[in-house]
């Protein structure tokens, strides 16, 4: 089961990556400024609000790889049934995406904001874009739950009559959860606009811990997978049991915000007079950002298609070679994974950092833009280098947190692992671009990044489109996980030129010293790692990958040494930046010395 993505902040969705493209600090800032009274420190506010972000966006993360984990103990990893089923339930957040997410975050929120100032606080206005969500997004949800099965059929490849009507099945049941994003949204943002973002940020964590009910009861009623296919005997009630319950996780997502809504004291109502509420005119500004929307999750559902015609491969081989052949949920998976330490850091920093980004232009102090940017890069470098190194080596002990416990367990480890590895090589290359396309959105610049997401995607997708015609069908999930990867090295490349040629010199190689420099630190770190996996059993299928236990002791105890080695030799070489990244840590521990 796919992560759910909060559709305003930079998603660690594989399938709405492109959500990143979008500037989503600025509705939250000037909600903040405009909820704050007269004379409030809004510096600090605003530190207290990212750390509420912060920490229900890594609550709702670890229960969703709970969740993830559960999911394959119920159904598997690399079985038809899984990925069929994440086929139908990521479908509508792609589709909530690319049909009206980026109208909600870019166009209709800066409107609330602005309508929050009104004598009624907005209530007028709030009433009109609440009941136009409701119809609109309404009216979608069943014309599109409708054409479940065209849909299916077009977004698959190879699939057998069986796979589609099972996909259908799915599909019906997850496709209503289109309109239910929609209120989550509209409500979510509300609350923003109104000063409140507990709320909006603790929900996803709600819809978690109900699917943890629902996955786990599935489990208590129908057992846990354990070899063969689970089509050869799935039913209706299991169907219903377990896309029912992922539609009902995200009602509950939407519907938990309805109380906090009403402490807001806004008088709230049907309202269908909607002229007037200057949509067409914000919709021309963002044009460039809601096109960069488009192109992102249209590539994205092609993406998807693509990787689908593994299931089918897989179906055709024995048990035993089918464990080794990941699908669209293991690419997925890994994606979910090896996104986390961008989310945590890198996306918290870029936050923080887009206001002096703003600052700087709105102060005519276009010399510092280089200097903040080549800041910011060098701050997540220790952390997002050692983890993408951690990610490399523990690839195959994390890949088995992830593949239930059937008796081919210790195979569909090692094929989520090898995604794990390709998609990891892309991980600081990704960060390092975000921090570059928050300077262009700083400056209310949101055409460059749309061309950079366009060229971005039309290479992907060229190079996608040529790896189905020349890979194996069984090794497709691979190919696309290292375009993953190899698109996010090529679109770093294009935006630094892009970003230096408008900028000028922003420190780069000072950049590229940091990263080497704590590299080859990662690296040995690494080394150390691979000695201790080794005698854990670690590359011949031992201890590491006997059961969900012994890959966590496993991940926990070379995780442990890699790190003390990583800092050991930061500590030794000092590298100024360690204490930039553990000073502030450090200093919050009494008696500690720094």
């Amino acid at each position: 089961m796919s992560q759910v993505p909060n559709p305003f902040q930079g998603s660690d969705h594989p399938v709405t990556g492109a959500l990143e493209m979008i500037p989503e600090p600025v509705a939250e800032q000037a909600a903040l400024k405009e909820s704050a009274p007269a004379g409030a420190p809004v510096e600090g506010s605003r530190s207290k609000v990212y750390a509420l972000m912060a920490s229900g966006t890594l609550v709702s993360r670890v229960l969703g790889f709970v969740r993830t984990a559960l999911l394959a103990v119920a159904i598997g990893s690399v079985t038809s049934v899984a990925d069929i089923f994440e086929k139908a339930n990521v479908i509508p957040t792609i589709i909530f995406m690319l049909l009206a997410g980026g109208i909600f975050n870019v166009v209709l929120i800066p409107q609330l904001i602005k309508a929050s100032k009104a004598a009624d606080r907005g209530a007028s206005y709030t009433s009109k874009l609440i009941t136009l969500t409701i119809v609109v997004m309404g009216a979608l949800s069943l014309l599109l739950t409708l054409c479940a099965k065209p849909i299916i059929t077009a977004l698959t490849n190879n699939w057998t009559e069986p796979m589609i009507a099972l996909g259908t099945a799915f599909a019906y049941w997850s496709l209503p959860q289109i309109f239910f994003y929609g209120v989550y949204a509209v409500l979510g943002q509300v609350l923003n606009a109104n000063g409140r973002f507990a709320a909006f940020m603790w929900a996803p964590a709600a819809n978690n811990i109900i699917q943890l009910i629902v996955i786990g009861s599935f489990i208590a009623v129908f057992g846990a997978y354990s070899t063969g296919d689970p089509m050869d005997t799935w039913s209706t009630a299991k169907t219903i049991w377990l896309a029912g319950g992922a539609t009902f996780g995200i009602v509950m997502q939407a519907v938990v915000l309805l109380w906090p809504l009403k402490k807001t004291g806004l008088k709230l109502k049907l309202d269908f007079s909607w002229r007037g509420m200057g949509l067409r005119h914000v919709g021309k500004l963002a044009a460039w950002t809601l096109a960069a929307m488009v192109i992102g999750n249209l590539s994205s559902l092609l993406y998807s298609k693509i990787v689908s015609a593994a299931t089918a491969a897989r179906a055709t081989l024995p048990a035993d070679q089918a464990a080794s052949v990941a699908g669209e949920y293991a690419l997925n998976t890994s994606q979910l994974i090896t996104v986390l330490p961008h989310s945590l850091f890198a996306l918290t920093v870029a936050t923080v950092l887009f206001n002096d980004f703003t600052r700087a232009f709105h102060e005519n102090r276009r010399e510092d833009v280089g200097g903040l940017l080549a800041r910011g890069m060098r701050s997540t470098a220790i952390p997002i280098v050692f983890c993408t190194v951690v990610f490399i080596v523990l690839a195959g002990p994390l890949g088995r947190l992830f593949a239930g416990h059937s008796e081919y367990a210790a195979q569909a480890s090692g094929a989520l692992g090898q995604l794990l590895v390709l998609t990891a090589l892309g991980l600081p290359f990704k960060s390092l671009q975000f921090f570059m396309l928050r300077v262009f959105f700083a400056e209310e610049d949101t055409r460059t990044p749309m061309l950079i997401q366009t060229a971005t995607a039309a290479l992907g997708l060229v190079l996608a489109f040529t790896a189905a015609a020349v890979v194996d069908p069984m090794h497709i999930a691979a190919a696309i996980a290292f375009i993953y990867g190899l698109s996010n090295v090529l679109a770093a490349i294009g935006t630094h030129y892009l970003v230096k040629r408008r900028y000028g010199d922003y420190g780069i190689a000072g950049v590229i010293d940091t990263y080497v420099r704590i590299g080859w630190m990662a690296v040995l770190s690494a080394v150390a790692g691979c000695l201790v996996l080794w005698l854990l059993g670690g590359f011949n299928f031992g201890f590491a990958y006997d059961s969900l236990a012994t890959a966590i002791i496993t991940i926990c105890v070379v995780g442990g040494v890699m790190a003390a080695a990583f800092i050991g030799l930061l500590y030794k070489t000092k590298v100024p930046e360690l204490d930039g990244f553990l000073g502030p840590i450090l200093r919050r521990i009494p008696g500690l010395k720094r």
